[in-house]
């Protein structure tokens, strides 16, 4: 018997909540539901990520989207929730299936033993023919540790689940080259590198926060890990299975020939930046030309608060960044480190280490493939290797 194939399928908040009553779009999701029955005879797997529990419980906490603060929109997360999953429930017993719900941080991405946790989950709820129903945990969550989209919370969960396909379902038809409301505005139906195209997709929608930059970026981590993505309009018979078979206007990002493992994906797909090293130009081009540790000595500069086990974004003396790798060390055993060249690393940190900051094994070179984040602004340039 083949393997079924995993689909993830984002949904924006402005197809899952009326924008003036803030009320469920029970019209849109019965079609969804419909069409999810439709590939799960099929033989698809389905994973739902879903906006719309703020949106939905706003009114109850007696606010807009305008007025809404933090914490507001945390009370109203608790409050749409449970309407959320009721439609959602309720919509799919007509259909014959169950659904179940997993609400995750930031950290159930980042740490990677809560990250397989998640992964066995989802595969266990699969195994049994339930449909997972993805969301972040928006009633706890604050700035510093918030995903802050469900583009790229989905996106991960593409990746955690070795999904082929991660559609996200919007209010266009996709990317276009310019804003779609601009005269002469052209939909770009294939993508196969999202860099030349981030600058022309500014901009968020007045419920969700995510705007089609997000949307990019949940697209290029999608394709490191061999996973097609779809962006299209939610507004269908079909919305769903439309898509896959081709059949109506959208933007497809097609998945690289050559995925990285699942180990490096992880590591080279990151939510937030723990830290991030300055090394030579000399150590920059021997990590892209094969395996290579970085150690105490490669390193010019340290910028953030890190713990061992952080994923640390590593930069050339340009500012561009060259690799991402797994931390041996804490930020302040680094920073003790490297300002004692001279002395072991071993008597500095009173326990037994060979040094090496981060081992090659744990060190994935971007390559050129990944969208490459800014380096940090410090004031001091957070360089601490001695001159």
């Amino acid at each position: 018997m083949a393997a079924q194939r995993n689909v993830v399928v984002k949904i924006g908040s402005t197809l899952i909540a009326n924008s003036d009553s803030l009320t469920p779009r029970f019209g849109f999701l019965q079609r969804l539901l419909e069409d999810i029955a439709r590939l799960r005879e099929r033989g698809t797997n389905v994973i739902l990520c879903s906006s719309g529990a703020v949106a939905l419980g706003l009114k109850k906490v007696g606010e807009t989207p305008e007025t809404a603060g933090v914490s507001d929109k945390q009370a109203a997360a608790a409050c749409g929730m449970p309407v959320l999953l009721n439609v959602y429930k309720q919509v799919g017993h007509e259909y014959g299936f169950e659904i179940a719900q997993i609400l995750l941080t930031l950290g159930d991405f980042e740490d990677h033993r809560r990250f397989l946790n998640t992964r066995n989950t989802v595969n266990r709820l699969l195994e049994a023919g339930i449909m997972p129903i993805v969301n972040e945990n928006d009633t706890i969550t604050t700035e510093e540790i918030r995903v802050g989209d469900n583009d790229r919370l989905a996106a991960k969960v593409a990746q955690m689940t070795d999904a082929k396909d991660f559609i996200i379902l919007t209010e266009v038809d996709g990317l276009y080259d310019r804003h779609p409301d601009e005269e002469g505005a052209k939909l770009i139906e294939e993508v196969t590198e999202v860099s030349p195209y981030m600058e022309a997709t500014r901009g968020v929608s007045s419920l969700g926060t995510g705007g089609m930059t997000t949307k990019l970026m949940a697209a290029n981590m999608a394709q490191e890990a061999g996973c097609t993505t779809y962006i299209a309009h939610g507004e269908a018979d079909r919305p769903l299975s439309s898509v896959l078979d081709g059949e109506r206007r959208c933007t497809r990002f097609i998945a690289h020939s050559d995925p990285i493992s699942g180990w490096e994906s992880w590591i080279a797909n990151r939510l937030q930046m723990a830290g991030s090293l300055g090394v030579s130009e000399e150590v920059a081009a021997e990590i892209a030309a094969g395996d290579r540790a970085i150690r105490r000595s490669d390193i010019l500069s340290i910028d953030g608060d890190f713990t061992r086990g952080d994923v640390l974004h590593i930069y050339d003396p340009k500012g561009v960044e060259q690799a991402r790798g797994l931390s041996d060390f804490t930020s302040e055993e680094l920073r003790v480190m490297v300002v004692n060249p001279h002395l072991d690393a071993s008597e500095l940190l009173g326990y037994k280490t060979k040094g090496e900051v981060i081992r090659a094994k744990n060190l994935v070179s971007l390559e050129g493939r990944h969208l490459l984040w800014d380096a940090p602004e410090t004031e001091d340039g957070g360089v601490v290797a001695p001159g």
